[in-house]
Protein backbone atom coordinates (compact mmCIF):
# COMPACT_ATOMS: atom_id res chain seq x y z
CA UNK A 1 0.00 0.00 0.00
CA UNK A 2 1.48 3.34 -0.77
CA UNK A 3 0.52 6.79 0.79
CA UNK A 4 0.85 10.59 -0.94
CA UNK A 5 2.51 12.95 1.54
CA UNK A 6 2.14 16.84 0.40
CA UNK A 7 3.49 19.60 2.19
CA UNK A 8 3.02 23.43 1.81
CA UNK A 9 4.30 26.51 3.62
CA UNK A 10 6.67 28.93 3.42
CA UNK A 11 10.47 27.78 3.18
CA UNK A 12 12.58 27.27 5.92
CA UNK A 13 15.38 25.38 7.12
CA UNK A 14 14.91 21.64 8.04
CA UNK A 15 11.33 20.87 6.82
CA UNK A 16 12.35 17.63 4.91
CA UNK A 17 14.61 16.54 7.94
CA UNK A 18 11.60 16.60 10.45
CA UNK A 19 8.87 14.70 8.22
CA UNK A 20 11.60 11.95 7.15
CA UNK A 21 12.79 11.91 10.12
CA UNK A 22 9.26 10.86 11.61
CA UNK A 23 8.47 8.55 8.64
CA UNK A 24 11.56 6.85 9.48
CA UNK A 25 10.55 6.93 13.09
CA UNK A 26 7.22 5.18 11.89
CA UNK A 27 8.36 2.66 9.52
CA UNK A 28 7.26 4.44 6.32
CA UNK A 29 9.60 3.64 3.48
CA UNK A 30 9.89 6.88 1.08
CA UNK A 31 9.51 5.65 -2.72
CA UNK A 32 9.88 8.84 -4.36
CA UNK A 33 9.86 12.61 -3.61
CA UNK A 34 9.62 15.50 -4.90
CA UNK A 35 10.20 19.22 -3.60
CA UNK A 36 10.33 22.67 -5.08
CA UNK A 37 10.49 26.44 -3.73
CA UNK A 38 8.79 29.11 -5.61
CA UNK A 39 9.07 32.64 -4.27
CA UNK A 40 10.13 30.91 -0.91
CA UNK A 41 7.21 28.38 -1.15
CA UNK A 42 7.98 25.24 0.11
CA UNK A 43 6.08 22.19 -1.82
CA UNK A 44 6.86 19.07 -1.20
CA UNK A 45 5.15 15.37 -2.54
CA UNK A 46 6.18 11.68 -1.31
CA UNK A 47 5.77 8.61 -2.00
CA UNK A 48 5.63 6.61 0.90
CA UNK A 49 4.84 2.78 1.48
CA UNK A 50 2.23 2.37 4.05
CA UNK A 51 2.34 -1.42 4.26
CA UNK A 52 4.39 -1.92 7.57
CA UNK A 53 3.55 0.98 9.81
CA UNK A 54 4.34 1.11 13.78
CA UNK A 55 0.91 3.28 14.29
CA UNK A 56 -2.78 3.55 12.30
CA UNK A 57 -3.07 5.27 9.37
CA UNK A 58 -5.25 7.54 10.88
CA UNK A 59 -2.87 8.19 14.06
CA UNK A 60 -0.02 9.31 11.14
CA UNK A 61 -2.12 11.35 9.79
CA UNK A 62 -2.77 13.36 12.94
CA UNK A 63 0.88 12.96 13.59
CA UNK A 64 2.17 14.44 10.47
CA UNK A 65 -0.54 17.43 11.17
CA UNK A 66 1.00 18.10 14.37
CA UNK A 67 4.66 17.75 12.60
CA UNK A 68 3.51 20.17 10.22
CA UNK A 69 1.92 22.73 13.00
CA UNK A 70 5.06 22.64 14.96
CA UNK A 71 7.35 23.65 11.61
CA UNK A 72 4.60 26.42 10.08
CA UNK A 73 4.00 23.76 7.13
CA UNK A 74 0.73 22.02 6.26
CA UNK A 75 1.29 18.24 6.41
CA UNK A 76 -1.21 15.71 4.67
CA UNK A 77 -1.33 11.92 3.83
CA UNK A 78 -3.76 10.53 1.67
CA UNK A 79 -4.45 6.92 0.75
CA UNK A 80 -3.31 6.25 -3.01
CA UNK A 81 -6.81 4.39 -3.49
CA UNK A 82 -8.11 7.90 -3.33
CA UNK A 83 -6.36 9.06 -6.26
CA UNK A 84 -7.10 5.69 -8.06
CA UNK A 85 -10.67 5.94 -7.84
CA UNK A 86 -10.94 9.35 -8.72
CA UNK A 87 -9.35 8.90 -12.07
CA UNK A 88 -11.53 6.17 -12.74
CA UNK A 89 -14.61 7.67 -12.57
Amino acid sequence: MKGIITVLGKDKVGIIAKVCTYLAEHNLNILDISQTIVQDYFNMMMIVDISAPSKSFEEIVLDLQHVGEDIGVEIKLQHEDIFNIMHRI
